[in-house]
């Protein structure tokens, strides 16, 4: 083929991807680039800024020796919204490591401001959480040298690790915060559409610090690869482009994304305010914008990572066992699942996981699954408090191959799942984008899994729902 191509970067929390999308949907080549993850004994979670740098542009350049560049029509990046970094804006040299989305340092400073986590809320439409940006950033001007160095010599400029990248891959430099990174931290408000003066003010920082605001529609730069360039017309986060890959933007339907955090998304017309779930951005132009409720769990894939440090063993195997499992094993214990701590609806980011009850490996990896899903199924009960229930549910992601992690979710439910056979449903979304949204874009097939009536599960669910909020203390 020798038709113009769409390119998406989709830098992620293990992995940098670039794939060059035709105008139909399809794929026609796409390299990965793995990246470190450190970790140490205070919960710290980072990446080297310089790493996450390089492997773009070696993803971009393994890309180009498959699709060569003169058919890249634009490009796009998506990024891990809530993670942040701080560079030097006169030479573009990280000043700190990338501190990602799940490192939660900031949770005991941010204590302190608890009585003023409703106006938290009110401005942004976020829960007042150490996973987003702004105590990070509070962190990086309290504790590093070279940090509080740049600042006061006017050179330091901080914000969404997407403004960091953009700086330093496009041509022109650009000082820029797409709407969907800039909405996770705490800082940036969907109802002023800006930077809020009032929040800036509460986390104490510097307005000239931080990129300027745009859409996730923009023109940012140009990107070049083997000589050439390529206009970049969309920046965004990796879970705000996640419904595009589908198609069209469907409002009666509830979007599930299954990484290494799990999402649903529901589509809303407008931006709500609906504790204890979020509001997020997950398109925007100069005229018009995207929202959509969602809840958030952190430990999907990276509770098995956890459970696989808590076994000593890799979990494909069980994974694959489990695959087509009966629906419910009441003899299973319960996982208590709050790894990377406990987001939406309850909101507990010290949550200590744990298994109540005895099983197997087997049994236990079941827990970590049904976790996933019972989680889920307390945000889509919760999303009915503010939008109709949606008709039916869209899954992606790596987790969603599993079988029994489909069926449990339209079981509990009561709806149809249609599980894309997209593994990499954020660089199709990302690409549907930036080529625009043509009716030609196509998402990949789908196979529907239909609600099961399996009363054992939902009795499970009730137990585990009871043990949740005994142990987040909830009553």
């Amino acid at each position: 083929m020798t038709g113009a191509v769409y390119v998406a970067i989709d830098q992620g929390g293990h992995a940098t991807r670039a794939s060059a999308f035709a105008a139909d949907g399809s794929i026609e080549g796409a390299a990965l680039v793995t990246i470190a993850t450190q970790r140490n004994a205070i919960g710290h979670v980072e990446h080297d800024a310089e790493e996450i740098v390089a492997s773009v542009g070696t993803a971009l350049a393994e890309l180009a020796r498959i699709v060569p560049c003169e058919r890249w029509a634009a490009a796009g990046l998506a990024v891990q919204r809530s993670s942040i970094a701080c560079w030097d804006v006169e030479d573009g040299r990280a000043l700190a490591p990338v501190i990602s989305w799940q490192d939660t340092r900031g949770a005991a400073w941010l204590r302190g401001l608890a009585r003023r986590a409703e106006d938290v809320h009110r401005l942004t439409g976020l829960t007042l959480s150490p996973h987003y940006g702004a105590s990070k950033l509070r962190w990086c001007l309290d504790h590093l040298p070279q940090v509080r160095g740049a600042a006061a010599r006017s050179r330091l400029r901080a914000g969404p690790l997407a403004s960091f990248l953009l700086h330093r891959l496009l041509v022109e430099r650009p000082l820029l915060a797409d709407a969907s990174t800039a909405a996770r931290t705490l800082l940036w408000s969907p109802f002023e559409r800006d930077w809020s003066d009032e929040l800036l003010e509460l986390f104490g920082i510097p307005r000239a610090i931080l990129p300027r605001a745009t859409g996730t529609s923009h023109a940012f730069g140009t990107l070049v690869c083997d000589g050439r360039g390529t206009p970049l017309n969309t920046c965004n986060g990796d879970q705000s482009v996640v419904p595009f890959a589908a198609g069209p933007l469907d409002f009666d339907a509830a979007y599930v994304n299954l990484g290494t955090g799990a999402f649903v998304l529901r589509p809303t017309p407008d931006a709500l305010r609906a504790p204890p779930l979020l509001t997020s951005v997950i398109r925007a132009d100069d005229e018009h914008c995207d929202f959509v409720l969602e809840g958030s769990v952190n430990g999907a894939g990276a509770a098995l990572t956890w459970l696989e440090r808590y076994q000593g063993s890799a979990a494909d195997r069980l994974l694959a066992l489990l695959d087509r499992a009966e629906l419910a094993d009441e003899g299973a214990p319960f996982f208590l699942n709050g790894v990377a701590g406990l987001a939406s609806p309850f909101w507990r980011p010290d949550f200590e996981s744990r298994f109540v009850g005895e099983g197997s490996d087997l049994q236990q990896c079941r827990a970590v699954l049904e976790s996933v899903a019972f989680l889920l199924k307390a945000n889509l009960d919760e999303m009915e408090g503010h939008r109709p229930g949606p008709a039916r549910l869209v899954a992606s992601g790596g987790l969603a191959e599993n079988r029994l992690l489909c069926r449990m979710l339209a079981c509990l439910a009561g709806l149809p799942v249609d599980r894309s056979s997209d593994r990499e449903a954020t660089s199709r979304g990302l690409a549907c984008l930036v080529a625009g949204m043509p009716a030609t874009f196509r998402g990949t097939p789908v196979e529907r899994f239909g609600p099961e009536l399996e009363p054992r599960l939902l009795a499970r669910y009730l137990k585990w729902l009871e043990l949740m909020r005994e142990a987040a203390g909830l009553g």
